[in-house]
């Protein structure tokens, strides 16, 4: 029966499968014939996964992205990296991954920052020399910044999985991020010279001016946000609330490009989304229960510890399996299940919890577009019209690139620590 409870869920996975009613079927087998417990239970600790002060930030924070990306924003943010970039080698694929790391900053969606950076850039790149291939893949890997950078859904689950403080995750995820977009960045630069790419516009102070006018109110929202959070005026979970409220405010009041109705059904959808969210949550919360009242994260600390292996060797291992999990699950989903039973171990081999869950996250951000299955790439490939085999093609050396910064990020605990010690 231990057999059927774990190949019946990667069955149920690889047939296409909801994540949460893979993880329900595994715990209803282990309820049903491993450990026989009243049916009460189940419904106890999967609706208790969910009375949690913090989740309240998930809606909240999908609701401030939902707004500030049907506004109009992502247009003003991009015109506003590209004039800021203007006469740089490779200048309109800079911009992508700057106008995404911003987008993150906003937004907080990995899905939906491919998917404006694919309508706006991804022609415009083509016509500059980038080619089809290149473009796409290069639209779907910038995308993947917006789980690291600050606010992140990813990083609020994981808080709420490893019980650490979310405001800490924050912070930390900053310089990762950052680090992150640097370094594909100065791989597009260095590709543009070899290509002998032309150079994209131009730099000029009044163009500067002009786009910083247009997009000050959304860039000021990181800054509401963050800063908050960082000098303790309210919680994450208020800051949640914060976003909504400037969100609405900019969106009606300042662009004015949404009206009240169209406001509501934003809101509308951004419920539809956190709905799915937060059945995950109950459902990982559920088997989270079952494996700590089987023993198996205590169980896991002892085998590690009793193979001796050292942190720098347990790290390089968990990157290569979380950037396997990363391609098959979306990053809500893998975090959920996987992070209580890893962060025991990493915390016994002297591993900072808030480092591994930035060391998480960006793994499973590169995830997002590893081939065969990451998120990102289906759904460029809606949006840029492009074939699988052609994407495939496109991502793998910014996945490389990806891989090079993860390294970075993993052995540099400091990038991740440095600026939350005064919190």
């Amino acid at each position: 029966m231990t057999a059927v409870a774990i190949l019946l869920p990667v069955l149920l996975l690889i047939i296409g499968t909801p994540v949460f009613l893979v993880l329900l079927t595994g715990v209803a087998v282990v309820f049903l014939f491993l450990q026989p417990i009243r049916p009460v239970a189940l419904h106890q600790v999967l609706f208790g996964g969910l009375d949690n002060y913090a989740l309240l930030a998930v809606p909240f924070f999908v609701l401030a992205g939902q707004l500030m990306g049907r506004s109009g924003i992502a247009e003003r943010l991009i015109d506003w990296v590209l004039a800021l970039v203007g006469r740089i080698p490779g200048s309109l694929g800079v911009a992508t991954v700057g106008g995404s790391t911003v987008l993150g900053a906003v937004s907080g969606s990995s899905v939906a920052a491919v998917a404006a950076l694919g309508r706006t850039l991804h022609p415009q790149l083509e016509r500059a020399g980038y080619g089809r291939a290149r473009a796409a893949g290069l639209v779907a890997s910038a995308g993947a910044i917006d789980i690291v950078i600050p606010p992140s859904i990813a990083m609020i689950l994981y808080g709420l999985a490893a019980e650490q403080s979310i405001a800490r995750l924050f912070v930390g995820g900053i310089l990762p991020g950052l680090v992150m977009a640097a370094m594909m960045a100065g791989f597009i630069v260095a590709m543009a010279v070899w290509l002998r790419l032309p150079v994209t516009g131009r730099f000029s102070a009044a163009e500067v001016a002009r786009t910083s006018r247009a997009a000050l109110a959304a860039l000021l929202m990181p800054v509401v946000v963050l800063g908050g959070i960082y000098n303790g005026w309210f919680s994450p979970t208020e800051a949640g609330g914060v976003a909504c409220l400037y969100a609405i405010l900019v969106a009606r009041y300042h662009y004015r490009s949404m009206s009240w109705g169209q406001i509501v059904a934003t809101a509308g959808d951004a419920a539809l989304l956190s709905a799915r969210i937060l059945i995950i949550v109950a459902a990982a919360g559920l088997v989270t229960w079952v494996l700590t009242t089987r023993g198996v994260p205590q169980a896991m600390v002892a085998w590690i510890a009793a193979l001796e292996v050292g942190p720098v060797s347990f790290l390089l291992a968990v990157n290569a399996a979380l950037l396997l999990v990363g391609c098959l699950l979306d990053p809500s989903s893998a975090i959920l299940v996987l992070a209580p039973l890893l962060v025991p171990v990493a915390v016994s081999l002297g591993v900072d919890p808030i480092h591994f869950g930035i060391v998480m996250t960006v793994n499973l951000a590169i995830g997002m577009f590893t081939p065969p299955f990451g998120l990102n790439l289906f759904v460029a490939q809606q949006v840029t019209g492009v074939s699988v085999t052609e994407l495939y093609r496109g991502v793998m050396p910014f996945v490389l690139v990806m891989i090079a910064a993860l390294a970075v990020i993993t052995y540099v605990p400091s990038l991740s620590l440095a600026l939350w010690r005064p919190l």
